[in-house]
């Protein structure tokens, strides 16, 4: 895993071998994270990342200066190598928390959040429910940002909040943003 640009920029991990999760390219992460700068501002900004596999979005996000991460991951070797990073990292800014998301959105209110980032397993039972849950949760702050990973056999454009979808290769983005109220 890279850490492409910030305070840790160039930064590389050994993600363990038994993991399970399907990180995001550093092509694809590189030209969402481009986007992302573009519509919000990620320095000062309060994040959460969900399904959050092997840390690599969340320690973008730590790494351009958010001022907090909470990154939520089932899998416990997951789980176990994001911890370890940071670590390694010495952060401080950051809350792993080691649970289920369809559990953790609905417990986490009344939090809120500027961006939220969602990389679920893309054959996971119950994908299609997860914008609509982060959408009607509360849980994205006004003016804030929502971006979920998916396959290209998905679209998520007739939700509310849609905002644009991004492609890189084979992965996909749709993006929500929030008005300001």
């Amino acid at each position: 895993m890279r850490i492409i640009r910030g305070k840790f920029g160039r930064r590389r991990f050994d993600v363990p071998t038994n993991i399970t999760a399907r990180p995001t390219t550093d092509f694809a992460r590189e030209n969402i994270f481009n986007v992302i700068e573009n519509l919000i501002d990620i320095e000062g900004a309060v994040c959460l990342d969900l399904f959050a596999g092997t840390g690599a979005v969340t320690f973008e996000l730590i790494s351009r200066e958010a001022a907090s991460v909470t990154a939520v991951e089932k899998a416990a070797t997951q789980f176990r190598f994001i911890e370890k990073v940071a670590k390694m990292l010495e952060v401080t800014n950051l809350r792993v928390v080691r649970g289920d998301v369809f559990r953790y959105i609905p417990s986490c209110q009344p939090a809120s959040f500027d961006f939220v980032f969602a990389d679920p397993p893309y054959d996971m039972p119950r994908f299609e429910e997860i914008p609509s849950m982060v959408i009607n949760s509360g849980i994205v702050r006004p003016g804030g940002l929502f971006i979920i990973e998916h396959s290209r056999t998905r679209d998520f454009s007739s939700l509310p909040h849609f905002h644009s979808h991004r492609a890189y290769g084979s992965v996909n983005f749709s993006i929500f943003l929030f008005p300001n109220q």
